[in-house]
């Protein structure tokens, strides 16, 4: 049986780490060396903690060999991570370039297409979890576009539409004017006024625009 004796000031150490601790495994394996000091047989600090024998003695030798520090839990080693940190230049490139600039018909990346792309170029498979927290890690960012509508400005509206009527309205009277022109030419020359259909689509107007001329004839459609 091992046997714990434990001086105040380290007794109160223990006591105040197993008030503060909120790992469970931490504040049994503290509790096994206080009920220890307490001259608490093995079998009866593993029937308390629902343990065995084997595993109180196993944390008495471990306090005893490195105190608190030897009953800390140990976090396992995480798994190495798939996408080699000498890619990370790389990948930037590929995000900041775009999937065009490596011959792919798409306009934007995802964190999925990132992961695959990796495997065809790269022959390395990993995830799009893994691949977004590798980005993360880098600094960059993958986005999609967004889009939306606006509203237009109604004054500008009713503006563009009053400017589209006037050059309407002035390109027919401008028309209309050539083809007074012409119809006068005729009628000086030939004494008749003759238009042809093509001129014939405004034949009020025309006639309007003779009698203020004061120009004679006869209007006349093909």
């Amino acid at each position: 049986m091992i046997r714990i004796r434990l001086p105040e000031g380290e007794a109160q150490r223990l006591d105040l780490a197993y008030r503060q601790q909120t790992d469970p495994k931490y504040r049994d394996r503290i509790q096994i060396v206080r009920l220890a000091s307490r001259d608490r047989p093995h079998q009866e600090i593993a029937s308390d903690l629902a343990i065995t024998p084997r595993t109180v003695q196993r944390w008495l030798n471990a306090y005893l060999e490195r105190g608190l520090e030897g009953l800390r839990p140990r976090k396992a080693p995480g798994a190495p991570g798939k996408i080699p940190a000498t890619l990370a230049d790389e990948i930037k490139r590929w995000v900041i370039e775009g999937p065009a600039k490596q011959g792919l018909d798409r306009a934007n990346w995802t964190h999925e297409e990132l992961a695959d792309h990796l495997y065809k170029s790269k022959g390395i498979r990993t995830s799009r979890s893994a691949m977004q927290r590798f980005c993360q890690r880098i600094g960059i960012g993958v986005y999609r576009p967004t889009y939306h509508y606006e509203r237009g400005d109604p004054l500008k509206q009713a503006q563009a539409k009053q400017d589209i009527a006037g050059l309407k309205k002035q390109r027919h009277a401008e028309e209309l004017r050539g083809v007074a022109v012409t119809a006068l030419q005729l009628s000086e020359e030939d004494g008749a006024l003759l238009l042809g259909a093509s001129a014939a689509h405004d034949l009020a107007a025309v006639h309007g625009l003779l009698l203020l001329a004061g120009g004679p004839g006869v209007l006349v459609a093909e």
